[in-house]
């Protein structure tokens, strides 16, 4: 309760405060001040006045998700699935309260080959920030300043990864990711890549390019933008171009581009191998380097017959690797990365597309 009543100084009879023969009065709350007598002139002399609490260090305290302690006084939450940042203890500016944080969003999706081979799924957005009195090696994404926490809980959801289209089954088209949260911090899922109108999709980072299906469509002009909706630091990057080659008499090849990684953009496909997703973003915000949101590789493809190339490798962070005239393989769980494309076979072989790594919502702050 706030105390409203003033406190009246007296000057011990013909005496002086500060030179003057009145009295003082202390309006402020939590005011102290510390007085000496000099002399008749001056009397009473202010030598100190504080009108502030002096405390010490405080220090956040909280529940939820799995704990551990790193670096001896920091505390890192980390949740794997939806869960509530419980704050019992909000600190202050001597020792801590704000947090440091990742939300790193779903990887996308990626479509089945029906024909064509399909690019790799972006990403999934990749955010971090610093809180107070930390310091750790962050990514280059890294916001200079981390989330305030009050007393109260904060709903944490971890986004899941986008799907991947079903071979046979026209109506299953792969999915973006879905956004991870916490407090004020959105992370956008990865791009799904797929073929076809409207193409790939943006998001975290964005799908990678598909290629095209017949003579006269060897150009891809389809790729998934990254960063949107735009966010500082960025939260991610484009997919790659796809590409086909084919002319009269000859076979038709089919590479797809790279999905967009958190630090890099997608890698465009070549004559000679699918594109690569691009590379995702390396924290030690758990206590040792660890990578996130890495794009999905595009997939080869090659009719009616005849050696293929290689598809394109997954982006470090969790991306999925392409599928070589094969489905594509899934982004790792937990780290946002993008699905790998699946490569369209000979003889109308279509190929399962993958599915987008879920993500992931790391939370630290110093607590001693």
């Amino acid at each position: 309760m706030v105390q409203t009543h003033n406190l009246t100084i007296t000057p011990n009879g013909s005496q002086k405060i500060g030179g003057i023969a009145a009295n003082s009065v202390l309006e402020t709350e939590s005011q102290s001040v510390t007085l000496i007598f000099t002399d008749s002139t001056r009397g009473w002399i202010d030598i100190h006045d504080s009108t502030s609490n002096v405390e010490g260090a405080k220090f956040i305290a909280a529940t939820g998700g799995t704990v551990t302690t790193v670096c001896t006084n920091f505390k890192v939450h980390t949740f794997t699935s939806p869960g509530t940042f419980c704050v019992s203890s909000a600190g202050n500016t001597a020792g801590s309260n704000t947090v440091s944080y990742i939300v790193v969003a779903g990887g996308g999706g990626t479509d089945r080959g029906n024909p064509g081979s399909i690019g790799g799924g972006g990403g999934g957005g990749f955010r971090e920030g610093l809180g107070v009195n930390d310091s750790y090696t962050g990514s280059p994404l890294r916001a200079p300043t981390g989330v305030p926490v009050t007393v109260t809980g904060f709903p944490i959801t971890v986004g899941a990864g986008g799907t991947g289209g079903a071979p046979c089954t026209p109506t299953s088209a792969a999915t973006q990711g879905s956004s991870s949260i916490f407090s004020t911090i959105t992370s956008a899922g990865g791009g799904k890549a797929n073929v076809g109108t409207p193409g790939p999709g943006a998001g975290g980072s964005g799908g990678g390019g598909p290629t095209s299906p017949g003579p006269g469509q060897c150009a891809s002009t389809q790729i998934g933008t990254g960063n949107t909706p735009p966010v500082t630091p960025p939260q991610g990057n484009p997919g790659g171009f796809g590409l086909s080659t084919c002319g009269p008499g000859a076979p038709f090849t089919y590479r797809g581009g790279g999905g967009g990684g958190a630090t890099a953009a997608g890698t465009a496909a070549s004559p000679s191998a699918g594109g690569a997703g691009g590379a995702g973003a390396t924290t030690s915000i758990n206590g040792s380097p660890t990578t996130f949101s890495g794009g999905g590789g595009g997939a080869s493809g090659k009719e009616p017959s005849g050696s293929d190339v290689p598809a394109g490798a997954g982006g470090t962070g969790g991306g999925g690797a392409g599928g070589a005239r094969a489905n594509g393989t899934a982004g790792t769980v937990n780290t946002g990365g993008g699905g790998g494309g699946a490569g369209y076979g000979p003889g109308g072989t279509i190929r399962s597309g993958s599915a987008g790594g879920s993500g992931i919502v790391i939370i630290r702050y110093k607590f001693q």
